[in-house]
């Protein structure tokens, strides 16, 4: 934890794993974490357990991938950018890097304070960051 201290005077970059401790259970205020780059949607690996829950919600109500798949996952994503903002004078930026992101069957999950939100690609990203940060 000491390489996340306030007014850091280089740039650091962390890295953690969906669902492990650092992406869960730390608390970054103010100016220790800036930014959250989350690769991938965080689905769990597939298992016989999951496949008996998507089985029996895709009898129930025909959710069974949401259920056993994609909300887990979902909650994953979303305790990790979690740690970016802790307060409310806290900024950042959350990029999530996966294609199903742009979805309506992932962003409908989305928190209401993601809304609107700006699709951008490596052409167009630095200018962003810069215009966000001035």
């Amino acid at each position: 934890m000491e390489f996340f201290q306030p007014e850091p005077k280089a740039h650091n970059i962390g890295f953690c794993v969906l669902g492990g401790v650092y992406s869960e259970g730390i608390d970054l205020r103010d100016d220790r974490l800036i930014g959250v780059v989350i690769v991938g949607v965080g689905l769990p690996q597939l298992c016989l357990e999951r496949d008996i829950i998507k089985d029996y919600y895709d009898n129930k109500n025909h959710k069974g991938f949401e259920y056993s798949y994609m909300y887990p996952g979902m909650n994953k994503v979303m305790q990790a950018a979690g740690r970016l903002i802790r307060s409310e004078t806290d900024r950042g930026v959350i990029l999530l890097l996966d294609e199903r992101f742009s979805r309506w069957d992932y962003q409908k999950l989305f928190p209401r304070e993601w809304f609107p939100h700006t699709r951008v690609n490596e052409s167009c990203l630095p200018e962003i960051l810069k215009d966000f940060w001035s």
